[in-house]
């Protein structure tokens, strides 16, 4: 499970093998062995000794913004793995071998929108004539990859050109199947323009975090990428892993509106936007939590959700060093 803290002045400690939360008035203990990972979301107080605990279990305490993104991670200081593997990530970025990898997570981030979309029209038949236009273009995009070839530091900016203009023509879709009061113009992050992209935000910040995490165990250096590179100075490899799993955040938010669990009352303005409230994020971290915790059909074996990217982060990190074909 994946302890939250998510109410301000919250007091994280040591009692044995357990951590013990204090929120308010309330107190109470969880065993170290149901804790894979422990979430910050707010101003709390943790101590040493709590941290302590946490390393020694192989648990990560991550600590979000107000927007979601993760801005810090308190972790072991050992490699996932063999120091090759991060060689390799710096080589195949120049090779065809790295292109053939890129192309292939993006055009699984484009197959899982269309999946989505056409899911969502077998329920909004009324509505199918527009989403069915939409899933065509997107389909039609996808095949521009196709033709896509030479060196990615040649080509980076036609194939995220390329990758953005399906983004546009998906997320309209999305906002065309919003109830009126949540439609919104286009993507926006930090502040989010709208209540839609809020959750999303955030969403996807947890899940940069949960990729983060299976790169570090995997053995996978977060911050160097192939799609996305290290001038960044970003965590480039979680960025371009992120691709394959950016559906799952989706879906979580699109349900909490299909639903209408998702009020006003959520939400904090800003000068310049909105950003989710304690109570948001509750019911955001909720939906995300149980839906992780979903077990699918995945290459032939039933598998969690949320063992699923690291399941998919070791075969990456295998296959880098056997150099099989991906």
């Amino acid at each position: 499970m994946q302890l939250i803290i998510n109410t301000y002045g919250s007091y994280l400690q040591k009692n044995g093998e357990c951590f013990k939360v204090k929120k308010d008035d309330q107190i109470f203990e969880v065993s170290v062995k149901k804790v894979s990972s422990i979430l910050i979301t707010t101003a709390a107080y943790i101590t040493t000794d709590s941290i302590k605990l946490a390393i020694d279990n192989n648990i990560d305490i991550i600590f979000l913004d107000d927007f979601g993104d993760p801005f810090g991670r308190i972790w072991h200081p050992k490699l996932g793995s063999t120091t090759l593997i991060r060689r390799r990530q710096l080589e195949i970025s120049s090779t065809q071998e790295g292109l053939n990898i890129v192309k292939k997570w993006i055009k699984t981030k484009f197959d899982n929108q269309i999946n989505l979309l056409v899911s969502l029209r077998n329920t909004r038949t009324k509505k199918s004539k527009e989403i069915t236009y939409c899933i065509e273009q997107l389909k039609n995009i996808e095949k521009k990859f196709d033709e896509i070839d030479g060196l990615i530091s040649e080509i980076r900016d036609t194939i995220m050109g390329i990758e953005g203009l399906g983004a546009k023509i998906y997320f309209n879709c999305i906002s065309f199947l919003m109830p009126d009061r949540y439609k919104f113009k286009e993507r926006s992050r930090n502040p989010a323009k709208d209540e839609f992209n809020a959750l999303l935000n955030y969403s996807y910040g947890i899940l940069y975090s949960k990729i983060e995490k299976a790169c570090i165990i995997a053995g996978l250096d977060p911050y160097v990428g192939i799609l996305h590179t290290d001038h960044y100075n970003k965590k480039s490899m979680v960025f371009d892993i992120i691709e394959n799993y950016r559906i799952w955040a989706d879906e979580i938010v699109i349900n909490l509106f299909a639903g209408r669990k998702v009020k006003q009352e959520h939400f904090n303005k800003l000068k310049n936007g909105l950003t989710l409230n304690k109570e948001g994020k509750a019911v955001l971290i909720d939906a995300y939590t149980n839906f992780m915790d979903e077990s699918i059909r995945y290459k032939g074996r039933n598998i969690k959700r949320d063992n699923i990217i690291q399941f998919d982060c070791h075969r990456f990190a295998n296959d880098l060093i056997e150099n099989h074909k991906l």
